[in-house]
């Protein structure tokens, strides 16, 4: 039986942006490079995305942070699922910057709470670059502008400590179709984007680039650019 390519300390990280995919695909996407990166066929990947208009439910989520009825999300073209991730209810949408990364944290990585802070991270300093001052909350994990949220984390650790699920950041999205949720399930939250920040539009081809870099930094990889999924 030959070695795998890419063993569980492989330092590479294959970038892959797949632009605006459904919330099925991206599902049957990372379950895929799950499988592979556990078997050594493919190293560590971050797929960077797009939804379409989508709620999500976390582990942790009360279906009565859902706000929009299926008559409303029918008329507003919104999906929902319920999902394998961590945390609450969140939205995903067009603007927004999504990220998936499938990672395998063996040897020196296993740990879940130092995961998340990486991610925390790696927005923090993204924004701080664009020129955003943002904060951590104690006791709630994303990324805020004072008390209004720009980012959200929600992730999954398979056996094997192969990450899924990951962060999503507001570029440009219309933000109005947070009114259809409880954000995370915090009551009275307000969220932001970059746009909305530096009043202008910002597009994501321009926030890429940034996330990649400190995502490299933080993870300590070395990216190379990967095509397109099966």
């Amino acid at each position: 039986m030959l070695p795998p390519l890419y063993p569980s300390d492989s330092k590479e990280l294959e970038i892959r942006n797949l632009g605006i995919v459904s919330y099925d695909k991206a599902l049957d996407i990372q379950a895929d490079l799950i499988v592979r990166r556990r078997s050594g066929e493919v190293p560590d990947q971050l797929i960077l995305l797009e939804h379409p208009h989508v709620i999500t439910m976390g582990t942790g989520s009360n279906v009565d942070h859902v706000l929009a009825d299926q008559e409303l999300r029918a008329q507003l073209g919104i999906e929902l699922y319920e999902t394998s991730r961590g945390g609450d209810v969140t939205y995903h949408g067009p603007g927004q910057l999504v990220g998936y990364p499938i990672l395998d944290l063996k040897p020196d990585r296993m740990d879940l709470l130092a995961y998340l802070r990486d991610l925390e991270t790696v927005l923090i300093e993204s924004l701080e670059e664009i020129g955003i001052h943002v904060k951590k909350i104690s006791g709630l994990t994303g990324v805020w502008v004072e008390d209004r949220k720009i980012a959200a984390i929600g992730v999954r650790v398979s056996s094997g400590w192969i990450t899924s699920h990951g962060f999503s950041l507001n570029v440009n999205s219309d933000l109005s179709y947070y009114e259809n949720i409880i954000p995370c399930g915090i009551a009275g939250c307000s969220v932001t984007s970059i746009s909305e920040e530096l009043g202008k539009t910002i597009e994501i081809k321009d926030v890429l680039p940034i996330v990649c870099k400190y995502f490299e930094n933080a993870f300590k990889r070395h990216i190379r650019v990967g095509g397109p999924t099966n």
